[in-house]
């Protein structure tokens, strides 16, 4: 028998095996779950890759070149489109926030300075912060989470030339009542000083100086002995609930400070130079001393 004529009747063997087993062979039952899974990271892929030619088109600068078929276009800048693709992402505008809180008293607000002008300091050490970097366990939050408790004008020295505003906030729904110092001079924030707030504890005096706050009554101490005047100076601290009255001594003057949600805030003008820290006296309603800086070891009573 030639090769041929095997291959033949192998061929009519297997013909005449398919047509008597025609309904008994079946192919095997499809993988569904293997192919449902596959169709599930195929979309997936699918959406990654829409998002980030979204994400490409949302970032793509209005003069960018136009992505033309079959490479007889010419490199024209394409027209901008009449709806660009972050606009058509963007979610529904949230309500304008309420903004930080007012200062307790106007007089907080010195050297002609205006509320809505301290709100745009706040926002703009805010700003400021966020472009510099804390760090994320730093988390200062917005604006309208703080009440401005003082702003006024800052000298410059040595160590920081040039005039300013300082504006001072507090965190007004935080127990650990956080504060910000904020620098800003010529429209722009030069600088932030964060801190915490009041001295917890069954040792706590009834007034804490903010510890912090030396910026906001002295110049550099590159300048002992020459500062620039006259000086606006300002002081703050917390206050237990038991105080009633705190007043503040610096050069030949005596401030009484504004009390405000649990902060002293006193503030002065200094003609002369001066050697020595202010002097911060609390008292309670009926007049009795609890607090003297000066009986307070914790105090730095002499200025760097």
């Amino acid at each position: 028998m030639t090769e041929e004529q095997h291959e033949r009747d192998f061929e009519e063997q297997v013909r005449e095996l398919l047509s008597q087993d025609a309904y008994t062979i079946r192919p095997s039952a499809a993988p569904y779950p293997a192919i449902r899974r596959r169709g599930v990271v195929e979309r997936r892929r699918r959406v990654a890759a829409a998002g980030a030619v979204l994400v490409t088109l949302a970032a793509m600068p209005v003069g960018a070149y136009a992505l033309s078929g079959g490479g007889g276009g010419s490199d024209v800048a394409s027209p901008a489109p009449t709806v660009s693709v972050s606009q058509a992402a963007s979610p529904t505008p949230s309500p304008t926030a309420s903004g930080p809180a007012r200062p307790a008293t106007d007089g907080q607000l010195l050297d002609g300075i205006t509320f809505e002008q301290a709100v745009s300091g706040l926002e703009s050490c805010l700003t400021w912060e966020s472009r510099v970097g804390f760090g994320e366990s730093e988390n200062l939050g917005a604006a309208e989470d703080y009440r401005i408790i003082l702003a006024m004008n800052s000298t410059g020295d040595s160590n920081a030339p040039g005039d300013g505003i300082f504006v001072v906030a507090v965190q007004r729904d935080d127990p650990d009542q956080q504060r910000l110092i904020c620098n800003i001079r010529d429209g722009e924030a030069q600088g932030l000083n964060v801190g915490g707030g009041g001295w917890d504890g069954p040792d706590a005096p009834a007034v804490v100086v903010d510890s912090n706050g030396g910026k906001l009554y002295q110049q550099s101490f590159l300048d002992r002995g020459n500062w620039k005047l006259p000086f606006r100076w300002g002081v703050i601290g917390t206050v237990d609930p038991s105080v009633a009255r705190v007043t503040v001594s610096y050069g030949e003057a005596t401030s009484e400070a504004a009390l405000d949600h649990g902060w002293f805030v006193a503030s002065g003008v200094l003609d002369r130079q001066v050697t020595v820290a202010p002097r911060v006296k609390g008292y309670d309603a009926g007049g009795k001393l609890l607090y003297d800086s000066d009986q307070d070891e914790t105090y730095e009573r002499n200025l760097p």
